[in-house]
C-alpha cells in the first residue's frame, strides 16, 4: 500500500477488569503510563502517521472518555456510543463501517503501547500492506521478550507472510500487538451484533488473506498495574 491510511478505529469500549482497581474510578484507555493516558499514546502515533479522523467505541466511563477527548484537535474524533450494547471487537467495527469509508483503515487496541525501531511501525505496516493480497495486516510482536507478556502467543507466521492461529499448539511465537491495517472486506457476511475479531481472522487466514508485519522496536503488554512501572522504565530508557 502505497498511501497511508488516512482514516482508523480505535477499541476503547472494554471493562478493563484485569486494570483494578485503576478502572474501578476510569476507564482502561484513560489509565496513565508515563504520564499520559494509554489512548492519547494511540492517537499521537495516529496523527503523526497522517491519520485525520479516528472512529473510538466507548462504554465503560462512557461520560469520562467524552470530556477527555472532546480537546482533540487532531485527528479528529468521532464517538460510536455503546453504551446501550458492547458490540465486542468485531460487531464494533461493523457498526462504523460507514464512517470509515472504502479504503483500507488503521484498527488499534486503545492500550497497545510500544517503543518504535528506526522507522516508525504504522509507518511500515501502510508500506507493507497489499489489498490484493491481504484482507488484514497485522502487526506482531515476539511472544517472548515483550514487557508484560506472558501468554503463549497468538500466531504462526510462515516465510511469505500468511499467518495460522495457534489453535491446538502449546505455544505460537509471535503475539497480535493490537495494532493492523484491515480492509472492509474482512467484514464481507460479517455477523450481526457482538462477536469478536478473531473468528474474522481464522476466515481470513484459511483464505491465505491474514498476513503478518514484524515490529521493530519494543512492544509492551500493560494489562495490570504492575505492568505499568516496567513498560514506564523501558519508555524512559527509550528517550534515554
Amino acid at each position: 500500500m502505497k498511501q497511508t491510511p488516512r482514516r482508523a478505529m480505535v477499541l476503547a469500549a472494554g471493562f478493563g477488569t484485569r486494570m483494578r482497581p485503576l478502572t474501578d474510578t476510569r476507564p482502561k484507555p484513560l489509565v496513565e503510563v508515563a504520564g499520559r493516558p494509554l489512548i492519547d499514546h494511540v492517537l499521537d502515533r495516529l496523527a503523526a502517521a497522517g491519520v485525520d479522523r479516528v472512529v473510538v467505541n466507548i462504554h465503560h466511563f462512557a461520560e469520562l472518555m467524552e470530556s477527555h477527548l472532546k480537546w482533540r484537535a487532531r485527528p479528529r474524533i468521532v464517538l460510536s456510543d455503546e453504551r446501550g450494547q458492547l458490540l465486542g471487537t468485531g460487531g464494533g467495527v461493523v457498526r462504523v463501517l460507514p464512517q470509515l469509508g472504502s479504503a483500507p483503515f488503521f484498527h488499534i487496541n486503545s492500550d497497545t503501547i510500544w517503543i518504535d525501531g528506526a522507522r516508525p511501525n504504522l509507518t511500515r505496516l501502510a508500506e507493507a500492506f497489499d489489498p490484493a493480497r491481504m484482507d488484514a495486516l497485522l502487526l506482531l510482536a515476539p511472544a517472548a521478550g515483550s514487557i508484560g507478556y506472558a501468554g503463549r502467543g497468538d500466531f504462526v507466521m510462515a516465510p511469505d507472510g500468511t499467518l495460522s492461529p495457534r489453535g491446538d499448539r502449546d505455544s505460537a511465537p509471535f503475539v497480535y500487538a493490537g495494532a493492523a491495517i484491515f480492509t472492509p472486506v474482512l467484514f464481507k457476511d460479517a455477523p450481526k451484533g457482538e462477536f469478536p475479531l478473531t473468528d474474522l481472522f481464522k476466515r481470513a487466514a484459511d483464505a491465505g488473506r491474514l498476513h503478518g508485519l514484524k515490529l521493530k522496536g519494543l512492544w509492551m503488554h500493560v494489562g495490570t498495574p504492575e505492568a505499568i512501572p516496567p513498560a514506564e522504565a523501558a519508555i524512559r530508557k527509550g528517550a534515554g
